[in-house]
């Protein structure tokens, strides 16, 4: 049986908000300074392809991410094939959401998520990234969620200013993460961006980047 492996709740103040104490060492909020502020860069010549093919196998373990992630992120993991391919599962506890929501491959109502989408990473330095780099992005756990699809349909390619998931006990860990894939590969953030990360992270300035 697999499990999430990312925090599922927050502090009670996790929507955020301008009070709370100062930011801890080493905290996602300190970690918010770090990032590059500027502004959107044109979506011009974005597409998925630009991130190589998609769920690529590349840690080698024959497995493709996307199957990778429903392992991590499910309970109770059965498989089409012994070992790779999920056939159905839970989501126990969705972090967009806060339900319970039901995998069976080919009916889905699970998505895998990029936490920074890569159309807004792609506007905010991916651009000009190597082939081999934007593949990475693509395919790091770190950026990889197994979420309600509907919500994340929703999501679409938002940034923290624009989009936050509804499940408020989730949001601390959710820009934390977004802080922490934005940071590792050097991806900017807009200045509406970097404010609307504060607020929340002013709420739990404890949280830790995962």
């Amino acid at each position: 049986m697999a499990t999430a492996c990312t925090p599922r709740s927050d502090t009670p103040a996790a929507d955020g908000g301008s009070g709370g104490k100062p930011a801890a060492r080493g905290s996602a909020l300190a970690a918010v300074d770090t990032l590059t502020v500027k502004g959107r860069a044109p979506k011009t010549g974005y597409a998925r392809e630009e991130f190589g093919r998609a769920w690529a196998d590349v840690d080698g373990n024959g497995c493709g991410t996307r199957d990778d992630i429903l392992r991590r992120d499910l309970s109770g993991v059965r498989f089409t094939d012994g070992r790779c391919k999920v056939a159905s599962g839970t989501l126990m506890d969705d972090p967009y959401t806060g339900t319970t929501v039901a995998y069976v491959r080919g009916r889905s109502k699970v998505d895998i998520d990029h936490v920074v989408a890569l159309s807004d990473a792609w506007q905010k330095g991916a651009r000009w990234w190597d082939a081999d780099t934007r593949r990475r992005f693509a395919n790091d756990p770190l950026n990889l969620l197994a979420v309600d699809s509907s919500t994340n349909r929703r999501k679409s390619d938002g940034d923290a200013a624009t989009w936050l998931p509804p499940n408020k006990a989730y949001r601390c860990t959710y820009v934390a993460r977004q802080v922490s894939v934005k940071q590792k590969y050097s991806v900017w953030v807009t200045g509406a961006e970097r404010d609307a990360m504060k607020r929340v992270l002013k709420g739990c300035p404890q949280q830790k980047l995962p």
